[in-house]
């Protein structure tokens, strides 16, 4: 029996996100940490996970993340995590079911040596965003493309310091204070106000922006599962959240949800990172001499996409390994031509049919084409005729859940959740899981196909009301304790 739940859970987790039926998989986006073999040697370009929904704090509004740079301890000093300087990290929004982007936000980055004497991250406690105790400062700017034509919307916001420890953001900071007094010097609460102190309010009522470290809100046991797709307890209990204290970079955007609808109240939504088509390396002299270390090379010619993230899973536990690396550089609008047989002819489902006879519909799986691909007919299908492709769909009229919301989503009967839109509390695995295994198929509703998970129910940490929402990173130095 332990067998079976073994590669049940695991299996659809894999399956889940990936091939998932209906109510799965085209609203939100998913986990992708390490997804595929080139994106995994570049974790500042690589996408860990996507969200979509209606802002709980403002339900004019639509808040979109992002998050980045996978299994980041935050004890990463002196060097800590921090945004590429040579990635363009881009959100794209479709608004007319054509699976084209109609508008597209960009977001580039630049890191600055403030001090030249020093090894540290900071030389003392830091009360502010300009500290002069800090030593390292990132700085980025926003552009909105409309059509073709390119604005920059503000240049300079600042990313917070990363969170290096609770001594670095104590109130009365010396070298005698032990480790218990971090708490009493209020380390961790300052460090949030620091934070939160990097949320800008974009011009022109475009809405707000932040962009910076943040807890990783993924919560999945996958050191179980890619262990020959095991599960330490049973389907609802006894996961591990492999992801518990690890950080992210965040960039997340709250917008009027006017100046992204078309006439249509549905919107797509995926991310995208690019770098540079040609980079050139200079000689060993050429960098020993360079003024700056940022210019120790060069970046030429257009812009490629590197990673590409929509919905669940797909790339990571749906496409094979041989069109990992072409799924993360191509565009939504070929997906059917590229990649519509791993959706219909899922392998997970084939494995968990054959291996532990487990029942799933026939295919080809049109339950999936839909789901993934278009949208769930009468809640996140675009109007008219909708080009089939990956995407995290979104209704932006679904009124946002005050009370007895479901971390399951729509098959828990909360319509705003996943995949409706995917909120920071979503169980996508345990949701994925159980609908790739056929549950909203008529006759597939049954155990186990109904009971899948992982056993890990809950992201760690505590999510904040107001935007940007994600819980505030594990210090660096009560990392582990």
């Amino acid at each position: 029996m332990r067998k079976f739940i073994v590669l049940g859970v695991v299996l659809a987790v894999a399956l889940l996100l990936g091939a998932a039926s209906q109510f799965i998989t085209h609203d939100a986006g998913a986990s992708s940490h390490r997804e595929a073999p080139l994106i995994s040697q570049d974790p500042a370009a690589d996408n860990t996970d996507v969200y979509m929904f209606r802002s709980p704090e403002d339900d004019s509004t639509v808040t979109l993340i992002a998050n980045y740079y996978p299994y980041s301890g935050p004890a990463g000093g002196p060097n800590f995590y921090r945004f590429g300087d040579d990635v363009r990290y881009g959100f794209n929004i479709d608004n007319d079911g054509d699976a084209k982007a109609d508008i597209q936000y960009f977001f580039k980055f630049q890191t600055q040596i403030l001090k030249n004497d020093t090894f540290l991250y900071n030389v003392g406690p830091v009360s502010g965003l300009q500290d002069p105790n800090l030593t390292v400062r990132q700085t980025y700017a926003v552009y909105k493309k409309v059509g073709k034509t390119t604005t920059k919307l503000y240049g300079g916001y600042i990313v917070p310091p990363s969170n290096a420890g609770c001594h670095s953001f104590a109130q009365n900071w010396a070298i005698s204070i032990p480790a218990q007094a971090c708490a009493a010097n209020n380390g961790i609460a300052n460090y949030e106000a620091v934070a939160q102190t990097a949320v800008y309010d974009l011009p022109n009522g475009e809405g707000k922006v932040f962009a910076g470290q943040r807890r990783d809100s993924f919560f999945a046991d996958v050191g179980a599962i890619f262990d020959l797709l095991s599960i330490r307890g049973t389907f609802s209990t006894g996961g591990y959240n492999l992801f518990d204290e690890f950080s992210v970079q965040t960039i997340a955007l709250q917008v009027p949800i006017n100046k992204l609808t078309n006439g249509d109240d549905v919107i797509g939504f995926w991310a995208t990172n690019s770098r540079k088509a040609t980079r050139v390396l200079p000689s060993e002299r050429q960098t020993t001499e360079a003024a700056d270390a940022t210019d120790a090379h060069i970046n030429s010619k257009d812009w490629k996409q590197v990673s590409r993230l929509g919905l669940a899973l797909v790339n990571e536990a749906v496409i094979p390994m041989a069109m990992k690396d072409k799924f993360n550089a191509s565009k939504p609008v070929n997906d059917v031509a590229n990649f519509a047989g791993p959706v219909v002819d899922p392998e997970l489902a084939k494995l968990l049919n054959a291996i532990y006879g487990v029942s799933i519909p026939s295919t080809p799986r049109q339950d999936l084409v839909d789901a993934l691909l278009l949208g769930i007919p009468g809640l996140n299908r675009p109007a008219g005729s909708p080009v089939a492709s990956d995407m995290l769909r979104l209704n932006t009229t679904t009124p946002v859940c005050t009370s007895g919301c479901s971390t399951m989503g729509v098959i828990g009967g909360d319509n705003q959740g996943y995949p409706n839109g995917r909120r920071l509390t979503d169980d996508v695995v345990d949701i994925s899981e159980r609908v790739i295994a056929g549950v909203l198929v008529s006759g597939y509703n049954i155990s186990p196909n109904n009971a899948l998970g992982d056993g890990v129910n809950a992201a760690a940490g505590t999510f904040s009301g107001t935007f940007p929402y994600l819980a505030t990173p594990v210090d660096g130095f009560s990392y582990g304790n």
